[in-house]
């Protein structure tokens, strides 16, 4: 794919005998909604994390805008323009939306919390900060503690603070896991909004987000991805059927 953002080759990751990625080979184009799906323990958290930096593969190559990332921790994949949202939310609840979108932005600015200037107090991080939580739509909510936020406007928050950072690719795991109808569906039409502006890796279980939002879908099972394609030519594969999705649609 000559448009590739991200390219990953022959990677393995195992613990024990357990072979969470078994030679997976995966592209994804500059601006797509690549969704990986497959049932619970397929390795869909483990590629993620691969991709991200949180773990080392045992082989295989990760290559991101041209450049071989294998090596690379996930601060400094960070910094390259890769972020990720995690299956449980990880924010700051002691502190308001506003202030876990600052310290994000902050972050991304390479230089630590400054306690004799609050965050909160610099235009030059809450700026862009609202201009976030405006995009995700929890500006009226800025002022609120992350702990009195709903489950959804948490994992909005989450996103927000992955998207301060400007990344280049946003991998998302499981954004609408736990939450009721209205919000997902909140959600699903938030992630919407960045189809074509934003590259995006979707891990997630939910079938309605994932037909709705992915440009194409890889099916991930034992490891090793069984078919890729466009929605259509998933919903078609019998052999995806057979393996996963008969169980889910």
């Amino acid at each position: 794919m000559n448009n590739a953002l991200l390219e990953i080759r022959a990677l393995r990751k195992s613990f024990g005998a357990l072979l969470a990625t078994d030679g997976v080979d995966l592209e994804f184009a500059h601006g797509e909604t690549h969704a990986i799906i497959g049932p619970n323990g397929a390795g869909k958290t483990t590629l993620i994390a691969q991709l991200s930096g949180m773990l080392r593969p045992d082989s295989g190559s990760i290559r991101f805008a041209g450049e071989d990332i294998t090596g690379l921790s996930a601060p400094k994949r960070a910094h390259k323009g890769v972020a990720r949202s995690f299956q449980v939310t990880s924010i700051y609840s002691d502190f308001t939306a506003l202030d876990n979108v600052a310290l994000a932005v902050q972050a991304h600015a390479g230089h630590s919390f400054r306690f004799w200037r609050p965050a909160r107090e610099d235009i030059s991080l809450t700026g862009p900060a609202r201009q976030v939580l405006e995009q995700v739509g929890l500006e009226k909510r800025s002022n609120i503690l992350a702990a009195n936020l709903s489950h959804g406007e948490q994992r909005q928050l989450e996103i927000a603070m992955a998207l301060a950072t400007r990344p280049r690719l946003l991998l998302l795991d499981e954004p609408v896991a736990g939450m009721g109808a209205d919000e997902s569906q909140r959600m699903i039409a938030f992630l919407a909004g960045l189809k074509g502006k934003q590259t995006i890796v979707l891990v997630e279980h939910d079938m309605d987000a994932v037909f709705t939002l992915a440009d194409r879908i890889s099916v991930l099972v034992y490891g090793r991805i069984i078919a890729t394609g466009a929605p259509g030519e998933i919903r078609a594969n019998l052999e995806v059927r057979r393996a996963y999705l008969g169980e889910e649609l």
